[in-house]
């Protein structure tokens, strides 16, 4: 028998917890200058409901570089602040959701 999600009580192939979370998070991108005058891309608020392993996973290949996961901040290697924007439109976030500073 199916596992049962319990948050929603649907079966795991049909639960929408993750998606219904995508919907509702207000997500800033922002770069940093870190030491050695190297860049860091910084993608916050993206909530615990979502899996944040599966989108730096993504991130990560898509925009072939090296990132970390510190508690729900990602943090991603060099100055990428507008791909990341297009990677997450693509990863199933709204464009109207995400801040890019």
């Amino acid at each position: 028998m199916d596992e049962i999600c319990e948050k929603c009580g649907l079966p795991k192939d049909l639960c929408a917890c993750e998606t219904i979370a995508k919907e509702k998070e207000k997500i800033r991108v922002s770069m940093i200058r870190r030491r050695y005058g190297k860049f860091i891309t910084i993608v916050e608020g993206i909530g615990k409901d979502v899996d944040n392993k599966k989108i730096l996973k993504e991130l990560k290949q898509k925009l072939a570089c090296g990132g970390t996961l510190k508690g729900n901040i990602i943090e991603l290697q060099g100055g990428h602040k507008n791909k990341v924007l297009d990677a997450l439109k693509k990863l199933g976030f709204s464009e109207d959701q995400i801040e890019v500073t």
